[in-house]
């Protein structure tokens, strides 16, 4: 019941609300952002969602147009030369992350659920474990978001090539981690993720999440 209609409903309710109350905040930004860098709002980029279906998903323009063609490509550093100067206020706060509300409303996403990634970096996993990951919406927010957080200071330290790194040590984990969500799937689950959510964006190195639920696959990296 949850999965199929309960969940669907808070999607809506909820986007709606944080819509409403972020506008005038997310109306600043989008000027911020109109006037400076590159002189874009909105960054839209295709991914991998419900059902292995690739959608756009919709952020704050962080980084130089031309990125995925230029430096390490898909993979973001903390220091990336590509990130704008605001954008690097915005990928520390995750506020780069709300215009992704769009997505919920629009159905293609959910609050809480699988992290939607490109399809080069979904490939990394095996067929039979995007067919269960493939069966609920990607989310704004997610045990794999938290987890992997500080990916880009991860990334930072990477001396081998960032596409084998990620392939042998960033993706196996990130899977399991998706694969437990989705055992795992209920009300409860979710309501928790969302209040640690706002935890980890306030205190970064928090890892209270293990605590919480203790059966998690352990970050290794």
């Amino acid at each position: 019941m949850y999965k199929f209609f309960f969940k669907r409903f808070l999607d809506i309710i909820l986007s709606l609300i944080a819509i409403f109350l972020l506008s005038p905040f997310l109306i600043v930004i989008s000027i911020v952002l109109a006037l400076s860098g590159e002189h874009y709002v909105f960054y839209f980029q295709k991914r991998v969602g419900f059902n292995n279906k690739e959608f756009y998903v919709i952020k704050f323009a962080t980084m130089l147009k031309d990125s995925p063609n230029l430096g390490s490509g898909l993979y973001t550093g903390k220091n990336d030369s590509r990130i704008l100067p605001f954008g690097h206020f915005l990928r520390k706060t995750k506020i780069n992350e709300i215009p992704q509300l769009f997505n919920v409303l629009i159905g293609n996403m959910s609050i809480i659920g699988p992290r939607p990634l490109t399809k080069k970096t979904y490939d990394f996993y095996r067929y039979e474990q995007k067919e269960i990951i493939s069966k609920v919406k990607p989310g704004i927010s997610g045990v794999q978001q938290i987890i992997f957080r500080n990916e880009d200071e991860i990334l930072d330290k990477v001396k081998i090539p960032l596409d084998k790194y990620y392939k042998k040590n960033i993706a196996p984990l990130k899977s399991e981690l998706e694969i437990w969500y989705v055992k795992n799937f209920s009300f409860f689950v979710d309501l928790i993720i969302i209040l640690l959510t706002i935890v980890v964006v306030i205190f970064r190195k928090n890892n209270i999440i293990y605590k919480i639920f203790k059966d998690l696959p352990r970050n290794k990296l």
